[in-house]
């Protein structure tokens, strides 16, 4: 597994979220390894094509693969994997803080099922003579240099604990597909019961070009609307994202938010943003909204903006029948939510 990191085969897509683990549960995963439990599986997808954005594995920037083998991305196991290979590789170093990586075998440590013989120490607390650096055991030179003056005793035990390390092997299922839909929903199961789907990260990494970065385009959209009082809108990006998909493929839901074609987006990314802008002109002007807690629902902006979509720099010019349709049907959806129904039930203040 260090090796196929190293030749640049395995790597973290955008959409996976960054390494969180703690020292202290880098140092648990490496006792689990250690005593033999279960510590699961990594699943990764298989591709030809290497994605436009991509993560750092950790503190490790990935080196570049080689074009002509396959890209395993991390669809699940991002955390061990990372843990692993920081602690045991000895060849890449590291852009950003990573004292978790240094991890040690407690000689003094009870050999019990439920405590840990491992543990993450700072440099200035360790002991040599208690604590022994088990990211050696896959570097001859630096294992033997930290070994020389061991009794035979405990020579031996270091030896086995070493032996283990190095018969372990990590649990791998492969996905291989090309299929965009196929890939995300292998990511929302396996997250169910982590972190949920994040559509906004899957969709950046398809859409992503050098010119052209969804993320930036949604943070520039955040900034135009807050002096409106909608800055709500732009860093809701679900909302935006199914404002995307309705306008470009009349469907809203998620399978359509994941069959996005990304050229389509970046190219036709200036209507959708016309689209919002003219929702929200609208509902300032002709209803009075102020911001998007006044909606009794926030997706009331979706058929809104797709009504308002346009390409260029026009906007849509209603004329005043046009302009009483629209906000009779968005006066009748507001009257007829259990929302509004239930603020009119309440007792009124008196002045």
């Amino acid at each position: 597994m260090i090796d196929q990191v190293m030749s640049g085969s395995i790597r973290i897509p955008a959409f996976q979220r960054g390494f969180v683990w703690d020292a202290e549960r880098v140092a648990y995963l490496m006792d689990s390894i250690y005593k033999g439990y279960p510590f699961g599986a990594v699943i990764l997808w298989r591709t030809k094509e290497q994605l436009k954005t991509e993560r750092q594995l950790g503190p490790f920037e990935l080196p570049v693969p080689d074009p002509d083998y396959p890209i395993d991305y991390v669809l699940d196991g991002q955390q061990r994997l990372t843990s692993i290979f920081g602690v045991f590789q000895t060849e890449v170093q590291a852009v950003d803080e990573a004292s978790w990586t240094e991890v040690y075998f407690d000689f003094e440590a009870s050999p019990d099922h439920q405590e840990s013989q491992f543990a993450a120490i700072p440099a200035d607390e360790v002991d040599p003579d208690r604590h022994f650096p088990i990211g050696t055991f896959f570097d001859v030179t630096a294992y033997r240099r930290a070994t020389e003056g061991f009794s035979d005793e405990r020579a031996k035990l270091i030896d086995s604990v070493q032996a283990v390390f190095k018969e372990a092997t990590v649990p791998a299922q492969y996905i291989e597909t090309d299929s965009r839909s196929k890939v995300a929903i292998v990511f929302e199961r396996v997250n169910r019961m982590g972190v949920e789907l994040d559509i906004f990260q899957l969709l950046s990494a398809w859409t992503w070009s050098e010119d052209f970065d969804l993320q930036n385009r949604f943070a520039d959209l955040a900034d135009e609307l807050r002096p409106f009082g909608f800055e709500d809108v732009g860093e809701d990006t679900n909302l935006l994202l199914r404002c995307c998909a309705a306008i470009i493929a009349h469907d809203a839901s998620p399978a359509a938010l994941i069959g996005l074609n990304g050229t389509e987006v970046r190219t036709r990314f200036e209507e959708v943003v016309n689209g919002i802008r003219g929702a929200i002109d609208f509902l300032r002007r002709d209803l009075k909204v102020e911001s998007l807690d006044n909606l009794p629902y926030a997706t009331l902006l979706v058929p809104l903006s797709v009504f308002f979509a346009i390409p260029g720099n026009k906007a849509v010019k209603l004329n005043e029948s046009q302009r009483k349709k629209v906000v009779s049907v968005v006066l009748a959806i507001v009257f007829l939510s259990p929302l509004f129904r239930w603020r009119l039930a309440q007792p009124q203040p008196r002045y």
